[in-house]
Order: structure tokens, then C-alpha cells, then sequence
């Protein structure tokens, strides 16, 4: 059996130890390309966690340990690797709801509900990945307890049970078995659940050598106290209510409520908490309210009028976090979108998106980072545009957190992006223009030269670091050594019969004349009729990027 503080102390734990090893996770990823690594994006998700659950008191019980570190690994997700192991945990706290202390039937049945709800966020599961590790750990867990139930045994068999089931991923997965490594974000999950081990057996918490601060600026939680607006009510008022099993009370009514005696009312509810924030002159009366529905947590009052008075006029040049503002009824659509570079931002933002999310292959943002562009948005309907696979599933997760509805277009590419927000009608209804933006992104080829980050054997390709590689819609096509040549053949390869422009991006550290001797060169291959547009697009990672129509 173990208590609330045990459990608290293995996350940090499992955390610490996950961030120590993140590079040699990050090192088993087979596709050579630098992106935002398996290791990484688990460590910085469960960090997330790890900082909450730090300001745990010792008395707590073990299901508001797993509820803060849900609630925490939920917002702070990065990759698909980090919103699935958000995902496990979360249907761990599900399985430990109630429980003071924990048992091993406890955390067996988390287990199974882990992998249940991972399983369900993810369209098509890929076997002899991190869902086959926790897939068959807690098949095998469960079956474990038929012949032992004490705690200790069964987590370090847990342990190996998940080391078992890795072992067996490249068998499962042929480009693991080709490439000669286990799947990345398995091994993840077993660093992780090796360093809960070491709390529970031996009472240590792993120490996080050479860990590095997540590159994110410190901000307040959602930026929702950040305001540009008349200051109608005294007090900002946040708190975060701890949702009570069989309380029934409707989040609705609280919000009523509020909107009762303030303004910039945010109530956002998940199965296990009710964040909320008011501007109000009756703070007390919040707080009571939110009583009615659980025990209260992470309260803040402040004086917004001191503040304002207060306010330094010449701030800090560092980027600031995105504002809060209310839905306004008379906007009917909004957009997000990731990206990275000045030149790509300013595109977007041409186009109409409204809130620019700095990320992308070796940035991955988080699920907080997506939903507070989205809260700072004011219309009533937020599509998000992720502009890269691995940032899908992190937008996702930000739908249920919003106050407004979110639409995540499902995006792969900066071309898709572009062609998507070029296709919008705004006398299209919500549904109608999701259709037709992913239409138009789905119809647009993307090509993308970028160079090879660790020396690879991928899909026949022998690949040597520092190498450029040509992914044609986001697949490997060749490896070349020269640039121009790259570009050319690459552009040529993406030309249909039927296109008819061409847009160039180029990154930085590509000069302009280099970028203009590229599409000379590329003019001279293809016909006259083809439009060709070149942009300085100072974009991260990849040299150039293409999108053909």
C-alpha cells in the first residue's frame, strides 16, 4: 500500500529520472530528421507535472496526487509522445479516484484505463510503440496479482514487465528492427516507471543531474490575468476547484453566477478539476460559490487597480505570453497557427490568423501554450492550425480546455497551412469551411530539404549526419549533398501536370542570392507557364520549404 506523499515523490521521481536519460531516448528515434525528440517532449511533459505535484502537502491523499499530476500532464503535453503519456496517467488518476492510499489492485486497474484512454485518443494505433509497452505491462500486471497482491513485487514486476514488452517493439515494428533500436517512448515510459520504483522500494527520489530548465518563460497559469481592458471590477480572482465524485452541480451555473457580481468570467472543466477566473469586487463570494461544487485549490487575489498603477511603463523586450480576452459575439471565427520564423509568421498573419504560436519541428509547443493563443482570441469559433504532425494531438488537447469552440485542422505541413487559411469563406459555416480547408491542405504538395541529425540506415537509405535530406509530403524521397541541386530535383519531383504555382521558402541562414540562384536554376526545368513566388520565410531546421498548386 502506498500514501498520497509516496506517490507524489515517485512522479518527481519517475520525472528526474526521464529527464537525466532524455538524451539517449532521444537518440533511439529511427527517422535521422531534428525534430522535437521522444525524450524531450516526455521529459518536459511530465515536468510539468513534476512542478505541481512539488506543492503537494505530505497529508495529501493519493487520488489528489494523481489528479494534479493529470490535470498538469494534460496542459503541459508535448509530441504525440508527451500527450500519450498524459493520457496513461490520466487513466491511472481515473483508476485511483477515491483512494487515499493505493493498493496494487489500485494501480493495476490505473493500468488498464491508461491504456484504454491512449488508445482511444490515437485514429490508428501503431503497434510496437509506447501503446504496445503499456498495453501489455497492464495486461500482464493484472494477471500478476492473481498470484501475488504486495505492493513492492508488483511494481518492480511492472517494471520488468515493461522492459519485457519493449524488448519485443522492433519485432513488432520492422524500421525498429532494421535500424537496431527499441521504440523511443516506450523506453521513456519504463525510465519513468524505474524511477517511481525507487521511491516506493527504497524511499530515494532519483536526482535530475544535468537537468535543464524547460525553454518556456515563467508565466501565470493561462495568462488569464493579463488584461488590456477597463478595469470594471477590483479583484482578479482565480482558483481551481477539485471536482467531487457524485457532485452533479452543472460548471454552467457556476458561470452564471459570476457573471452575477463581475466580468472576464473563464469557467473550464474537465473531469477532475473546474478552473476558474473572475474579475470581481466580491472575491469572498467566488470563492464561496466555487465551495459548492469542491474543495478549493491554488487560489490567487489580485488587486488589478494597485497593479495597473504599479505597472512599470518600459517592460521587459522578452516575447510576452499571449492575453485573455472574453468571446466577443460579433466575431464569428478566429485562428491559431504554428509556426516558426518571421517570414512564415508574417504570412500567416496576412492571411488573417490572429495569434501566432512560436514552434514547430524542434519546438513542439504544449497543450497550455495552444490553449492560451486560443483564449486569447476573441471569437467564438478557433480554428488551430498545428503545421506539423507532431503537434496534432497536442492541439486536441486543448479543445475540452477552451471556453469557446476549437477546430484543429489537421495540418502536417507549413503548404497545408498556407492553403488551408488561403480557402477560407467566411460565409461558410464552421462545419463547411473545415471541409474545404482541409481539402485545399490535403491537395497541396509540400516539400521540405532539411539535413540528417544522427547517422541513419532509413528505408533504404544509408544516411550519414549533416547529409540533406528531401521529404516530398512529409516522406524521405532522397539524400543529396548539395543544396541547389536538392531544391531543384525536389520541386521538379512535387510538379504535377496539372500545377500551376510554385511558393519557395527559404530559411535562414539562406541568403537572398543563393535563394534566387536556386529558382533561376529551377526555371530552367520546368515550363514557363508555372508561376514561381519566392518568400524569406527565416524559418528554423529546414532550408527550404515548398509548396506547389
Amino acid at each position: 500500500m502506498i500514501t498520497g506523499s509516496m506517490f507524489r515523490d515517485a512522479l518527481i521521481s519517475g520525472a528526474n529520472n526521464i529527464t537525466a536519460q532524455k538524451q539517449q531516448i532521444d537518440e533511439l528515434n529511427v527517422f535521422p530528421v531534428p525534430d522535437g525528440d521522444t525524450g524531450t517532449n516526455m521529459s518536459m511533459t511530465i515536468n510539468a507535472a513534476a512542478r505541481e505535484l512539488a506543492r503537494l502537502s505530505d497529508d495529501c491523499t493519493v487520488s489528489e496526487a494523481a489528479s494534479c499530476a493529470a490535470s498538469a500532464l494534460l496542459r503541459g503535453a508535448r509530441g504525440n509522445s508527451g500527450v500519450i503519456l498524459s493520457l496513461i496517467f490520466r487513466g491511472i488518476a481515473k483508476g485511483l479516484a477515491d483512494c487515499k492510499t493505493a493498493t496494487s489492485e489500485d494501480l493495476a486497474r490505473g493500468l488498464l484505463m491508461g491504456t484504454e484512454s491512449a488508445y482511444k485518443a490515437v485514429m490508428k494505433p501503431t503497434e510496437g510503440t509506447i501503446l504496445t509497452v503499456i498495453r501489455l505491462t497492464s495486461k500482464k500486471a493484472n494477471a500478476f496479482l492473481e498470484t501475488n497482491s504486495e505492493f513492492i513485487p508488483f511494481w518492480e514486476f511492472v517494471c520488468k514487465a515493461s522492459k519485457d514488452a519493449l524488448a519485443k517493439t522492433p519485432e513488432i515494428l520492422p524500421v525498429l528492427k532494421k535500424a537496431g533500436v527499441v521504440d523511443a517512448g516506450g523506453k521513456g515510459l519504463t525510465v519513468i516507471f524505474d524511477g517511481m520504483m525507487s521511491v516506493f522500494r527504497d524511499g530515494v527520489i532519483i536526482a535530475a543531474e544535468g537537468a535543464e530548465a524547460a525553454p518556456v518563460a515563467a508565466k501565470k497559469e493561462s495568462n488569464i490575468a493579463d488584461f488590456e481592458e477597463e478595469i470594471n471590477f477590483t479583484y482578479c480572482t482565480e482558483f481551481i476547484v477539485q471536482r467531487e465524485k457524485g457532485n452533479e452541480r452543472d460548471p454552467l451555473a457556476l458561470r452564471a453566477y459570476l457573471e452575477s457580481i463581475g466580468d472576464c468570467v473563464v469557467v473550464v472543466d474537465d473531469e477532475s478539476i473546474i478552473k476558474v477566473h473572475v474579475h470581481t469586487d466580491n472575491p469572498g463570494k467566488a470563492l464561496q460559490q466555487g465551495l459548492k461544487y469542491g474543495m478549493l485549490t491554488n487560489m490567487k487575489i489580485e488587486n488589478m487597480r494597485e497593479q495597473f498603477e504599479n505597472r512599470v511603463s518600459a517592460e521587459s523586450s522578452a516575447p510576452t505570453a499571449p492575453e485573455y480576452v472574453k468571446v466577443d459575439p460579433e466575431i464569428p471565427y478566429g485562428f491559431v497557427s504554428v509556426c516558426a520564423g518571421e517570414g512564415v509568421a508574417q504570412l500567416f498573419s496576412d492571411l488573417g490568423v490572429d495569434k501566432i504560436v512560436s514552434g514547430g519541428q524542434t519546438m513542439n509547443p504544449s497543450t497550455d501554450d495552444i490553449l492560451a493563443a486560443v483564449q486569447s482570441v476573441p471569437a467564438k469559433t478557433v480554428f488551430v492550425l498545428p503545421n506539423n504532425k507532431n503537434i496534432i494531438m497536442a492541439a486536441e488537447q486543448a479543445v475540452p480546455l477552451a471556453d469557446r469552440e476549437v477546430r484543429v485542422l489537421h495540418t502536417r505541413t507549413i503548404p497545408q497551412g498556407l492553403s488551408a487559411m488561403l480557402c477560407f469563406d467566411c460565409d461558410l459555416s464552421a462545419d463547411d469551411n473545415q471541409k474545404e480547408m482541409m481539402k485545399a491542405a490535403e491537395n497541396v504538395g509540400s516539400g521540405q530539404i532539411t539535413f540528417a541529425a544522427r547517422d541513419s540506415d532509413y528505408e533504404g537509405h544509408k544516411i550519414k549526419e549533416g547529409e540533406l535530406l528531401a521529404l516530398e509530403n512529409g516522406k524521405l524521397s532522397f539524400v543529396e549533398t548539395d543544396l541547389q541541386k536538392a531544391a531543384v530535383k525536389l520541386t521538379r519531383s512535387l510538379i504535377k501536370k496539372t500545377s500551376s504555382f510554385v511558393t519557395i521558402l527559404y530559411g535562414e541562414g539562406i541568403s537572398q542570392e543563393e535563394a534566387e540562384s536556386m529558382v533561376s536554376a529551377l526555371k530552367e526545368k520546368i515550363s514557363d507557364e508555372i508561376d514561381v513566388s519566392l518568400v524569406k520565410g527565416d524559418q528554423p531546421v529546414y532550408y527550404y520549404i515548398i509548396s506547389v498548386e
